[in-house]
């Protein structure tokens, strides 16, 4: 009996052991994981070299035997010694790989007890579910908006375009428009949510003269007053009626507070934030009560003892500098989402006054006058990654060319829209809202949907269209590496009275081709291990597009909506594999060959009493 009872209990010890060591190894493998709207092991970061000053932008995979593995934005992988790091970086790895220990001491203790509830702490609910404080600043304008968060930032994903006319009234025009920016994903703005006040602050009077200094609460940023040849923007008659100009990215952005952000937002709210994570108010009062002279960098403290900046009619026009920690890098601050040209930037156009400019759908016109003779620039955006513009000259030469980005990546999501009221006559494209009951965007797509589980299309929901929508589409897609596109999930003439489909949906629209060369929902099953970004956009349709084939692919259905596109909207999310699915099959085969093997030689064993 007593030899009986201990090989149960090493049978039992045996089995708790593989399943630890399952725990292990798909926490190992999806060391992240997915906790709301953290994304902390994806998320992008700044990585220096001690020895040399030199630095890399990418995301942390792993780290062991002394390395550290980073994947760099363009895809590839980079192993570095992690002595050769800055003190700083050595020190955040540290924490990471201690955090990821814990998580897999966690789900080792969970998989064994598994009859008792977990209950999340406060602490990790609040981070999960409750946005910042700061994040209501920016929900005004959530419809232009991409906003996540972890326990030290905001994201704030946009494409950089306001709803506002642009670039009327500038009287010193180097030929750049508004063409929108992807600041998304990890290339999104990230406001820190605790910030620390430097103990030598930093001005921007002679610092910071490329770049962001701060940005907007509807996703524009805002660069230093002064140009990058240090001189007043504002002065020298750069900018528009609103304070903004582009830059040679062809990217929009304000030089002076954009005090006309209160509007929307309120008197005595918050109009952006500085890059220190400082909020930058509206023009002082100065017969308020709490009225108090401003420092040197533009702002001071409340009653409370909270310190923010005020928007001045005069230079430095917001803050002058940070008040707050910053890091300087190449004379800006860092990190930092990045534009991406799509052409070469062109020279001042000498006597040339904008004095027009409209946005209907995705086409763009600007309208400028030179001596009494007028020219324009007109061009269309299109999600296929390319801008088609038309230059009509003052001379009346009419002359077209074709652009497109340089790493390949679709104009998408189009966070510049207005509200989805207004119509085909509206000056802006609203932005549908795209949303899944099955998982929050940002969020890992659960196994059911993937070709690791049943492989069904997961259920979708979108806002209604702005008027005149007359059917929608959708496509699911994800960008493996720079130039590269692969398309999943394609649906097109959605009548225009549904805004959703169900799980493993059927019948509704008409199906397009995936990059397998079929019909239908492709799940996706990852080849190699890793945290992968996926993109699910809707379109809603002024009329239903027309096609040369009866076998529609992605880049057949952008083409043709290309100048029929009203609204759209996209969800992010991730997908996960472990490092071998065969691995899992392996353990799992293992702990079933185990408990059979035990099971057999426990029933020889006490075979003799039964015949007792």
């Amino acid at each position: 009996m007593n030899a009986m009872l201990m090989y149960s209990r090493s049978l039992i010890s045996a089995i708790a052991s593989l399943l630890c060591l399952m725990a292990t190894a798909h926490v190992a493998a999806h060391e992240g994981g997915h906790h709301g709207h953290s994304h902390s092991s994806a998320q992008s970061r700044t990585w220096s070299i001690a020895s040399n000053g030199s630095y890399l932008h990418g995301s942390f995979v792993s780290a062991r035997d002394g390395e550290v593995q980073i994947r760099r934005e363009d895809g590839a992988l980079t192993d570095i010694a992690i002595e050769r790091l800055v003190a700083a970086d050595q020190a955040w790895v540290r924490d990471r790989m201690e955090e990821i220990q814990t998580l897999n001491r966690q789900h080792a203790i969970r998989l064994v007890a598994v009859n008792q509830p977990v209950q999340a702490s406060s602490e990790n609910a609040a981070t999960n579910e409750t946005m910042p404080a700061i994040g209501a600043h920016f929900q005004p304008f959530e419809k232009l908006l991409q906003l996540r968060w972890d326990k030290d930032f905001l994201y704030v994903g946009s494409n950089g375009l306001p709803e506002h006319p642009m670039m009327i009234g500038i009287r010193s025009w180097q030929q750049q428009v508004p063409i929108p920016q992807k600041y998304l994903g990890n290339n999104a703005w990230q406001i820190p949510l605790h910030p620390v006040p430097a103990k030598n602050p930093m001005s921007t009077k002679n610092d910071f003269l490329r770049g962001a200094i701060a940005l907007a609460v509807n996703g524009v940023p805002i660069f230093n007053p002064l140009n990058n040849r240090g001189d007043d923007a504002y002065l020298f008659g750069e900018l528009d009626e609103y304070g903004g100009h582009c830059g040679r990215g062809d990217d929009y952005h304000y030089h002076i507070a954009p005090v006309h952000l209160e509007e929307t937002t309120g008197k005595g709210q918050p109009i952006g934030y500085a890059l220190d994570g400082y909020p930058i108010l509206g023009y002082q009062d100065a017969k308020a009560s709490d009225f108090a002279p401003l420092d040197d960098l533009g702002g001071h403290k409340d009653a409370s003892g909270n310190y923010h900046y005020h928007a001045q009619p005069t230079y430095p026009y917001l803050n002058g500098g940070f008040y707050g920690e910053v890091t300087q890098r190449g004379g800006q601050v860092d990190p930092q989402p990045r534009a991406e040209p799509i052409r070469p930037d062109l020279r001042p156009l000498r006597g040339a006054v904008i004095t027009g400019f409209s946005k209907t759908g995705n086409r763009f016109e600007l309208v400028y006058d030179v001596e009494g003779r007028q020219g324009s620039v007109t061009y269309v955006v299109k999600d296929n990654s390319t801008v088609d513009f038309t230059f009509q000259e003052p001379s009346g030469e009419t002359r077209s060319e074709t652009y497109r980005s340089r790493m390949g990546k679709p104009f998408l999501p189009q966070a510049d829209s207005s509200g989805t009221e207004g119509g085909p006559d509206a000056d802006q494209t609203s932005r549908l809202k795209v949303t899944s009951p099955a998982f929050a965007a940002g969020n890992e797509l659960p196994l059911e949907f993937t070709g690791d589980g049943a492989g069904e299309s997961p259920p979708i929901a979108w806002s209604k269209g702005p008027e005149g929508t007359q059917c929608y589409a959708l496509n699911l897609w994800h960008t493996p590496g720079p130039g590269d596109m692969k398309s999943y999930w394609l649906v097109y003439d959605i009548p225009a009275d549904v805004t959703s489909l169900p799980q493993n949906a059927s019948g509704i629209g008409t199906v397009g081709i995936n990059d397998k060369g079929h019909a239908g929902y492709d799940p996706m099953k990852s080849k190699g291990p890793g945290v992968k970004q996926y993109h699910l956009t809707v379109y809603a349709l002024s009329e239903k597009p027309t096609f040369s084939t009866d076998q529609v692919t992605r880049a057949d259905l952008l083409e043709s909506i290309s100048d029929i596109t009203l609204a759209q909207g996209t969800l992010d999310f991730q997908y996960t594999r472990s490092r071998s699915g065969s691995s899992m099959i392996l353990i799992g085969s293992a702990i079933v060959a185990a408990v059979a093997g035990a099971w057999l030689g426990l029933k020889k064993f006490t075979a003799p009493r039964v015949a007792c």
